[in-house]
């Protein structure tokens, strides 16, 4: 057996020699950030090792690490395998500066919540009614007080939002990262650790324990009381749904893909876990399919897509690419993997959107470089859209070719400040961004799957639709992470067809906004069960030249 000493936490574990330093964080409760759950991937679980303890450790696997960041003593946690006592400082978790976008573009709609109040003067009392029926009483004349929330669940982030249901009104909001993706960045890694009660339970418990911080931060800022709240609308994907509600996910990973839950319900809020009224409800919206959730959902309702004239597309880009189109009045609608790239994971100098991440970058006609960092901070990373913007202008300008690689330094028609950045680390091509910070290679591969990823889905879904790009009136571009790009870096990198340039638009949240026309009117929700019912659902595993068309899509 042999010790591990966590610090700055001071909290030590006795295992079995050959406990890798992950496993033995998790046993110890000491938290450490594993987006990829331990697959040796997304190279973002380092810790620290003192020179007395790096004997003790041996590596197992194919490390991501450069030797710059093994000389200052970094491993990762996943593949150190502990052989000897030792003690491991873990970074702090980064959180409080992460620039998480909560507006969206929401459709008028009539005030007419599910939850409302009826004061009775003979007895001094306030009814709540459910759809109704009175669902509790209260003391005194309480009609004033009616609120509701809106929680939109991300894969990576959470969103809150209070409302004051007689007037319809958000009165104030809150964001964070989404707990779960410190363990697993993706959704198939959760449905993996969820599929065990254990890691069902741990899943379930952060995320309901941040709701219900941001739940305390919101009505502290609006001074309203816990118990004033009176229903909650989830907004999310559908696994996000069933981790939030606590219902096992397996099958959502297992042909043929089936939700254990449809939404389109309530649940008690007290069952759930939330700290809101004692009679409070949890409602979940429609889902569309195991991979089509109520996000998508809540963004149909938001943007109202099924009445728009013409053809038009709806994108929500983020670690899921879930996408819908509108032509002659019918809908269908498709999701892909795009994976974490997006959010900064798997890129070597990836990070959140936080203080010092590079989000907006362009080259000069002279061949020099422009950056911009969040909180104009010096850079340490790069965050989405800042690789997005990067990755674009690299191939803009021809230092990326059609088949994502760099050209060499050499290159005749290269200015030379660019070609100056061309360089090699550990033997292997990178462009230098910093004299810290640069793009390799393999972040250039990342790109390239999710983007070919969300590409190949927009392909099929114009297919089964029966037009062509061309026909597309708009694109709304969704998200968190959506309202943060360009239109111009979409187009460039070939996430979007060349023929939507000039008619891309960026609706913002509208899982959030969406999700609050939910809460403030009851028959909104009856609408959308029944479009959702009537959605087209494109399954891509069950298309047969879904492989030859995803890879013409990861060309730029």
């Amino acid at each position: 057996m042999v010790n591990v000493r966590f610090l700055p936490a001071d909290r030590s574990i006795t295992v079995e020699k050959g406990t890798t330093i992950l496993e033995a964080a998790r046993l110890a409760g000491v938290l450490i950030e594993s987006p990829c759950n331990g697959a040796v991937v997304c190279g973002k679980c380092t810790v620290y090792l003192d020179p007395d303890s790096l004997p003790h450790i041996v590596r197992r696997g194919g490390h991501h690490l450069s030797r710059r960041q093994e000389r200052a003593g970094q491993v990762l946690s996943c593949e150190a395998e502990v052989i000897g006592d030792i003690a491991v400082v873990v970074p702090e978790l980064a959180e409080k500066d992460l620039k998480i976008t909560s507006h969206g573009r929401a459709v008028a709609v009539a005030l007419a919540p599910y939850v409302i109040k009826e004061y009775l003067a003979d007895r001094d009392v306030t009814l709540v009614y459910h759809g109704g029926d009175v669902a509790a009483q209260e003391e005194g004349d309480t009609v004033a007080e009616s609120f509701g929330v809106v929680v939109d669940i991300g894969t990576t982030t959470l969103v809150v939002a209070l409302v004051n249901l007689n007037t319809g009104v958000e009165v104030a909001s809150a964001s964070a990262l989404n707990p779960q993706s410190r363990h697993a960045q993706d959704v198939l890694s959760r449905i993996r650790i969820a599929s065990a009660e254990t890691g069902l339970q741990e899943m379930r418990s952060g995320v309901i324990g941040e709701i219900n911080r941001l739940i305390i931060e919101v009505t502290g800022k609006a001074m309203v009381r816990g118990e004033r709240l009176y229903e909650v609308v989830f907004s999310g994907n559908t696994c996000m749904l069933h981790l939030a509600a606590g219902i096992n996910p397996h099958s959502l990973g297992q042909y043929p893909y089936t939700p254990e839950l449809t939404g389109g319900h309530w649940l008690s809020a007290a069952e759930v876990g939330l700290a809101i009224a004692e009679s409070g409800l949890v409602y979940l919206p429609p889902i569309i399919s195991a991979y089509v959730g109520a996000d998508i959902t809540a963004g149909l309702q938001a943007v109202m897509l099924h009445e728009e004239q013409g053809t038009v597309l709806f994108v929500d880009i983020g670690t899921n690419g879930e996408m819908a189109i509108v032509h002659n009045g019918k809908l269908w609608a498709t999701s892909t993997a795009a994976g974490p790239a997006f959010e900064g994971m798997n890129i070597t100098f990836g990070m959140r959107a936080g203080e010092g991440a590079i989000e907006r970058f362009v080259i000069l006609k002279d061949g020099n470089i422009r950056l911009k960092t969040i909180g104009n901070a010096p850079a340490v990373g790069i965050c989405g859209s800042g690789l997005m913007d990067i990755v674009a202008e690299l191939v803009a300008h021809g230092i990326i070719t059609k088949n994502g690689k760099f050209v060499s330094p050499d290159e005749p028609n290269l200015l030379s400040p660019l070609a100056a950045r061309l360089m090699k680390v550990d033997g292997k091509p990178v462009f230098s961004l910093t004299d810290k910070v640069y793009l390799s290679q393999k972040d250039i591969r990342q790109v390239q799957l999710a983007k070919g990823a969300i590409r190949a889905g927009v392909e099929f879904l114009l297919r089964h639709t029966g037009v062509t790009a061309a026909v597309l009136d708009k694109v709304l571009i969704a998200g968190s992470f959506g309202f943060h790009l360009t239109a111009e870096s979409l187009v460039t990198i070939g996430l979007l067809p060349p023929e939507t340039a000039g008619r891309i638009e960026f609706v913002g949240n509208t899982a959030k906004s969406g999700g609050e026309a939910f809460l403030l009117n009851r028959d909104s929700r009856m609408e959308m069960q029944q479009l959702v019912a009537a959605v087209h659902v494109v399954e891509l595993a069950n298309c047969p030249d879904f492989d030859r068309i995803f890879i013409n899509c990861l060309s730029f």
